[in-house]
C-alpha cells in the first residue's frame, strides 16, 4: 500500500470529551423535580377537602390527584433509574442545597401520595406510607452524614431543614385515615420541638445577615410546619390545637404576603418550587380547622386555594418545562451517572 493511502483508524477509540454528558435515559434526573410535585399533591388534597368544607365539585380534587400521582410515579421511576446505575449518586445529590430539598420533598410527596390513596385502598396507602417514612429516614441520615464530612458552611441552618428533619410530620396527614393515630401522635410530638428549634435559629440568623435573593423563596417553607401541625392536630381531634395553628398560619401568611416583593426579588429558578407546598398546605390547614370553627377558616381557605392553584400550577409547569428541555439538572448542579 502506498504512503499516500488514508491512515488506519486507531484500534482504541479516543475517550469522549469531558464536557460530553453520558448517553442513556434518566442519567441526570434532578431531585429538583420533586418540590413542585409535593405542592401539586398538596393542592389536589386541598381541593378534595374543599369538596367537604365548601361543597366544591369533588371531581376537581380527584382529577388533580389522579394526574399528579401519575406524574409523581414517573418522577420516582426516572430518579430510581439514575440511582440503579450508581447508588452513591444519592449522596452526591445531597451535598448541594437543591438536592437536599428535592430528595426530602420526594419522600414527603410519597406520604401525600399515601393520603391520596386512602379512599381507594387502605392496605396500599399503608404500604406507601411506610415505604415513604423509611425513605425519608434514610435521606435524613444521609444528610446528617453529609454534614459531618462536608464543609462547615453546609451545616448552616436553612428552611430546607424543615423538609429534611420535620418532614416526617407529613406522614401524620395520612396516618389517622389509615387507622394509625398513635403514629400521628408520635410524629406530632417528636417533630414539633425540632421545628421550633429551626424557627428560633433561623430568626437569630436573619437578624445577623440577610438572605441572598436567589435563596429567599426557601423562606416560604417556614409556613409548611405550621400548617402540617394544625392538619395533624385536626386529624387527631385536637380542636383547640388545630384552631390555634389555624390562626398562627393566617398570621404567618399575612407576613409573607406583605413581603412578597422581598421573596420574589430574584429571577425565577427551580428554588421557586419551595413556594408550592406551603401554599397548598395552608389551604389544607384552613379546611382542617374549619371542622371545629367554620368562620373564618373555610372562607379564607377557599380564597387562598383559588389563588394558590394558579400560582402552583404556573411554577410547577415552568419547572417541569425546564426539566423536559434537559436544562434542570445543570441549573441545579444535580449529580450525573
Amino acid at each position: 500500500m502506498s504512503e499516500t493511502s488514508a491512515p488506519k483508524k486507531p484500534y482504541f477509540p479516543p475517550p469522549p470529551p469531558l464536557n460530553t454528558p453520558p448517553k442513556g435515559l434518566w442519567r441526570a434526573t434532578p431531585p429538583a423535580i420533586f418540590p413542585p410535585m409535593l405542592g401539586l399533591l398538596g393542592m389536589g388534597l386541598a381541593w378534595r377537602q374543599a369538596g367537604v368544607a365548601l361543597n366544591a365539585p369533588t371531581w376537581i380534587g380527584e382529577m388533580i390527584l389522579g394526574a399528579v400521582c401519575l406524574l409523581y410515579v414517573f418522577g420516582v421511576i426516572a430518579y430510581k433509574a439514575k440511582v440503579a446505575r450508581r447508588p452513591s449518586v444519592v449522596a452526591d445529590d445531597l451535598r448541594i442545597l437543591p438536592g437536599r430539598a428535592g430528595l426530602s420533598a420526594g419522600t414527603g410527596a410519597g406520604m401525600l401520595f399515601a393520603a391520596a390513596l386512602v379512599p381507594f385502598s387502605i392496605p396500599l396507602a399503608k404500604l406507601v406510607l411506610v415505604v415513604s417514612l423509611i425513605g425519608h429516614a434514610i435521606v435524613a441520615l444521609l444528610i446528617i452524614r453529609s454534614f459531618m464530612i462536608g464543609p462547615a458552611e453546609q451545616r448552616r441552618v436553612t428552611p430546607v431543614w424543615h423538609l429534611s428533619f420535620v418532614g416526617f410530620i407529613i406522614g401524620g396527614v395520612a396516618a389517622p385515615a389509615v387507622g394509625w393515630s398513635a403514629l400521628a401522635q408520635m410524629l406530632l410530638v417528636t417533630t414539633l420541638p425540632i421545628a421550633a428549634a429551626i424557627w428560633l435559629i433561623s430568626a437569630l440568623q436573619f437578624t445577623k445577615a440577610d438572605v441572598p435573593p436567589p435563596l429567599r423563596p426557601l423562606l416560604a417553607i417556614h409556613l409548611a410546619p405550621v400548617a402540617l401541625f394544625g392538619i395533624v392536630a385536626a386529624g387527631l381531634g385536637y380542636a383547640g390545637l388545630a384552631v390555634a395553628f389555624g390562626y398562627l398560619g393566617i398570621t404567618v401568611l399575612v407576613v409573607m404576603l406583605l413581603g412578597v416583593r422581598y421573596f420574589t426579588k430574584g429571577e425565577f429558578t427551580a428554588l421557586w418550587g419551595a413556594f408550592t407546598f406551603p401554599m397548598a398546605a395552608f389551604a389544607n390547614l384552613m379546611f382542617a380547622a374549619a371542622k371545629f370553627q367554620e368562620t373564618p377558616f373555610a372562607i379564607i381557605g377557599g380564597l387562598e386555594l383559588v389563588a394558590a392553584t394558579l400560582a402552583i400550577s404556573v411554577i410547577a409547569f415552568k419547572i417541569m418545562q425546564i426539566w423536559a428541555r434537559g436544562k434542570l439538572s445543570k441549573a441545579t448542579n444535580a449529580a450525573t451517572v
